[in-house]
């Protein structure tokens, strides 16, 4: 049964707003399902859905979903650990409506730029296909423009859909990279398509390719980085002996698992699948093997951060994301849309976007620096992968200062205390 059969649609509140329904109600659609970088973005989790009649305190971390505090309500931690975690950046090379695709990357080395001034630790950028407004395909050509611009911060994928892929010819890829910005280059690892059906088809020549292998091809990619072995036939020049940084990625237990197993770092996707987050955090973490690599777990997490100097205002500015899954949901993607006072869609819909925005921090300053605190304290997160879409890139690259100086000043708080207590 569609969605559109079985509830109406509505306009739902969004704070502060008067809303006027619409005189018309959207043509029923199809609920298709669209694949991004670490997984299916459509499928409704099994978690309890967050309502949404009120988005104010609802679109954040939520009282019924992952989380087992229930939020800020249950306690206040300390924000030391704010302090002490690194900030990074997860783009897409978005393109907004009435855009470009040159915009979108002049944005995107932008964005790059201001962050690396901030002090984000990464800037990586996902590979996506066939998916309308998302300009981000041709991933390591990006990073290599992206590396250019900068000259610090370090730059590379979250991430490239290895199943899409010859590891051989990305490990030529990014043994390039690695050539050209020595040290500066991250290799995230994904095994959805990042695309639909018909993309995966496209790439891959074969629907039989699942993602089920995709330990034996990670496998395969590392060796091809490693120093050469006496029987090795097959050589990446360059590439050979680079090591580039390899990180796994993932929405599920999968790649948490096999992170663990192998003593790689892991980075899992909250930014659009809330749900399985700190299941696959504790697999991760009891799986895991010292390695090479790493001696103890390393953990980064995505997760929608949107700063304003209001809770208002950011509340406003986060119907655009809103916005954006709720076309996708309906299989009709597109550049990213203004904000909205009104969000029309049905009780099925709602719950399907606001079930990927579980683990989302939407607000004015000390808003978002007590939710965020709470956040780190449940996940127990090494790194946070900041995702901030906004229709005005100006107000994106506000949110990305807000957040900055937020940290910025949690670092100081200890400082501050020792002058007063002397």
């Amino acid at each position: 049964m569609r969605a559109s059969d079985r509830y109406g649609r509505r306009n739902i509140r969004v704070p502060d707003f008067v809303l006027r329904p619409r005189s018309k109600h959207l043509k029923s659609r199809k609920i298709q399902s669209k694949t991004l970088a670490f997984g299916t973005i459509v499928r409704p989790e099994t978690t309890p859905a967050v309502p949404v009649g009120d988005l104010r305190h609802r679109m954040e971390i939520a009282a019924s979903g992952p989380f087992p505090s229930g939020g800020i309500e249950a306690f206040m931690p300390d924000r030391p650990r704010l302090a002490s975690t690194p900030l990074s950046i997860l783009d897409l090379a978005h393109l907004r409506q009435g855009g470009t695709a040159e915009e979108a990357f002049h944005n995107s080395r932008t964005l790059a730029q201001h962050a690396e001034s901030l002090g984000y630790k990464r800037f990586w950028l996902a590979e996506h296909h066939n998916i309308h407004g998302v300009a981000c395909s041709a991933t390591s050509v990006l990073i290599g423009y992206i590396a250019n611009a900068t000259s610090k911060i370090r730059v590379g994928s979250g991430g490239i859909m290895l199943p899409n892929h010859a590891p051989l010819v990305i490990a030529e890829q990014f043994g390039t990279l690695e050539s050209l910005f020595p040290g500066r280059i991250d290799l995230g690892l994904g095994r959805a398509p990042g695309g639909d059906s018909a993309a995966a088809r496209a790439l891959r020549r074969s629907l039989h390719t699942t993602g089920d292998d995709f330990p034996e091809l990670v496998d395969e990619l590392r060796r091809y980085l490693r120093k050469p072995q006496p029987s090795q036939r097959v050589h990446a020049y360059p590439g050979e002996g680079t090591n580039v940084p390899i990180w796994l990625l993932g929405s599920s237990d999968f790649s948490a698992r096999l992170a663990g197993n192998l003593g790689l770092p892991f980075a899992f996707a909250a930014h659009f699948q809330p749900g399985p987050l700190l299941p696959a955090l504790r697999i991760y973490r009891s799986s895991f093997r010292p390695s090479q690599v790493l001696d103890r777990p390393y953990v980064m997490v995505g997760v929608p951060i949107l700063v304003a100097d209001s809770d208002e205002q950011a509340q406003f500015l986060a119907t655009t994301p809103m916005q954006m899954f709720l076309n996708l949901i309906r299989g009709v993607p597109g550049p990213l849309p203004p904000p909205t006072k009104s969000l029309d869609w049905t009780e099925e819909e709602r719950e399907m976007v606001t079930a990927k925005f579980g683990a989302a921090i939407f607000g004015g300053p000390e808003h978002v620096v007590a939710r965020l605190s709470t956040f780190l304290e449940e996940t127990q997160a090494d790194e946070l992968m900041v995702v901030a879409n906004t229709y005005k890139f100006a107000d994106r690259l506000r949110s990305y200062e807000l957040l900055s100086n937020l940290a910025n000043q949690v670092r100081e708080e200890p400082q501050i205390a020792k002058t007063v207590e002397v």
